[in-house]
């Protein structure tokens, strides 16, 4: 049976685990992607400083995991299937 993070319907209770860790870790990575992108950085000589820099980080990462819950990159899937597969071994 395939199981599909993106098609609605109610996960095995073993695999949710695996899932929202999946999810997690292409959220990580996007927030990554999104810093490296600069995204949500401030200009040079405007902004609130240190404070400032150290919340872009939650705003990068709350970004990537809304990136992740509308199916994202195929990231999380993919490590779902990888995490499924060796918990079967």
């Amino acid at each position: 049976m395939e199981i599909s993070l993106t098609q609605p319907g109610p996960l095995p209770p073993q695999d949710r685990a695996l899932r929202d860790a999946a999810r997690e870790l292409e959220a990580n990575f996007l927030a990554e992607m999104l810093k490296a992108a600069k995204v949500g950085e401030t200009p040079e000589g405007f902004g609130g400083g240190e404070g400032e820099n150290q919340f872009t980080s939650f705003m990068r990462l709350e970004q990537a995991r809304q990136m992740t819950e509308g199916g994202g990159i195929g990231l999380a899937e993919s490590l779902f299937h990888a995490l499924k597969e060796r918990a079967n071994d």
